[in-house]
Formats: structure tokens, C-alpha cells, sequence
């Protein structure tokens, strides 16, 4: 893949992006926003992202799903896009451990304030690690019941799910990065506390029309200001990555 900036040249973007320094607060993990938008700012056609990438995005979501130790979702992205387990490969776990990161599979987080995901569902099966469902304290006990052996069910917040709670969680657990990979929704919640430390973005070569949702649904109409730190490029897709700013 070739890079633009900082330095031009062709890099490979597990490598480059395992490489990049990430120094996580004192009281959360790092947190990466990983998404694909069109040229328009549509996150998705016909309900799902699948058709806005190809082999070029899947490679860099390979590199960004690489530097997590945990991946974050939301209950309704996992059923539009139908998530399956999650795992490193052993590519990916070798480039994590070279780099002096942990070599075990990340563990995925699914947000459900009203506990609306399949208990059934394809992401359930077999993964590596046991997922973990974030819900609120109004969830029943009896739907939680439904998650014994798929996941482990945590209560975080009461109208919503509290997202620090979720992250200390987290960093508890001994994750230093997690990337969340949305829905807009989830993306806007993080926002609005001031949780998201990195954007890597993929711009998509076309446009989409229709009512889709940008990046960010439902965040107050603040501006929060960010750094580009590398771009890369593949097939005309443009691949950004961008730090919090100092």
C-alpha cells in the first residue's frame, strides 16, 4: 500500500499502524473510531458498509482491527453486518507480539442499552474469547439469563449505556487500545464524553445519495479538532488516520 504522508513510500499498514505510539489516558484505554464513508458521507448502502470498500479496505481493516485488544460495537452494526467471531490471525498476532503488544485474540464488545441483540446469533459461536455485552441496569435478569455461555452480560449505567464505566472496565480487564467500529450512533455517544482519541477513515471513491448516516449521528454540534499523523492509498481509496490533538 502506498503512503502519501508522512513519508512517502510503500508501507505495509499492519506494520505502520502496530508502529504508531498510543499512550493511553490514566484512566481508560486508547480509543480508535474505525469506519468507511463516500465521498457524499454515506456509512453504508442498503443498510451495510460491505459495499463501499473492497480488497484494499478489508486489508486496512485487518491493520486496524490489528492494534486492539478489544472492539467495540454496537448491537445494531452487529446484526447489519452479520459479525462472526472475532480473531487475530496468526499474521497479525506476530506482528503484535514483535512489536512488544499481546499476541492473544481481542475481545469483543457489544453495546446494548436494551439488551436487543440475539443471544443465538452467528457472533456467538465458538469465538476465541467470550464476548462481553454492556447493557443498563433495566435490563431483565431473565434476558441475561439467555447470554450464559454465549457472553458475559455487564450492567453499566441506567437509561444508557455509560460508556466510561464500560472503558475503565476495560482497561481493567488489561486492555491499552480499543477500537470501536460503530455504528454512527455508538460513534456520537463516544463524542459527546470525549472518549475518542483517533479516527482511521476510510474515503470511499463514491457517492451514494440517499439518507444514510455520517460517521457521527446524534453528538452535540461541537467541533473537536485532530491532528492527520499518516495517509495511505489503494485501488482510489484514501486512508486516513488521525490523533487527537495536543
Amino acid at each position: 500500500m502506498r503512503q502519501l504522508l508522512p513519508d512517502p513510500g510503500d508501507v505495509d499498514p499492519l506494520t505502520s499502524y502496530l508502529g504508531a505510539a498510543r499512550p493511553c489516558p490514566s484512566d481508560r484505554p486508547w480509543v480508535v473510531v474505525g469506519m468507511i464513508s463516500t465521498l457524499d458521507g454515506a456509512t453504508a448502502t442498503e443498510g451495510t458498509s460491505g459495499g463501499l470498500g473492497g480488497p484494499a479496505d478489508k486489508q486496512l481493516l485487518r491493520a486496524v482491527r490489528g492494534i486492539a485488544d478489544a472492539v467495540i460495537v454496537g448491537a445494531g452494526t452487529v446484526s447489519a453486518e452479520d459479525y462472526g467471531p472475532l480473531r487475530h490471525s496468526d499474521e497479525v498476532s506476530a506482528a503484535r507480539e514483535a512489536v512488544g503488544r499481546a499476541s492473544g485474540q481481542p475481545r469483543l464488545v457489544i453495546v446494548s442499552g436494551s439488551l436487543s441483540v440475539d443471544p443465538t446469533a452467528r457472533v456467538f459461536e465458538d469465538p476465541p474469547v467470550r464476548p462481553l455485552v454492556c447493557t443498563t441496569d433495566r435490563a431483565d435478569d431473565a434476558d441475561i439469563a439467555a447470554f450464559d455461555g454465549a457472553a458475559e452480560v455487564f450492567r453499566a449505567g441506567t437509561q444508557h449505556v455509560d460508556l466510561s464505566t464500560v472503558l475503565t472496565r476495560l482497561r481493567d480487564d488489561g486492555a491499552s487500545v480499543v477500537v470501536c467500529e460503530g455504528g454512527p450512533t455508538l460513534n456520537g455517544a463516544l463524542m459527546d464524553t470525549g472518549l475518542v482519541d483517533e479516527w482511521c477513515i476510510t474515503l470511499s471513491p463514491l457517492v451514494a445519495g440517499g439518507d444514510s448516516s455520517r460517521i457521527v449521528a446524534g453528538a452535540d454540534a461541537t467541533q473537536h479538532e485532530y491532528e492527520l499523523v499518516s495517509l495511505l492509498t489503494e485501488d482510489g481509496l484514501l486512508f486516513g488516520r488521525w490523533s487527537r490533538s495536543s
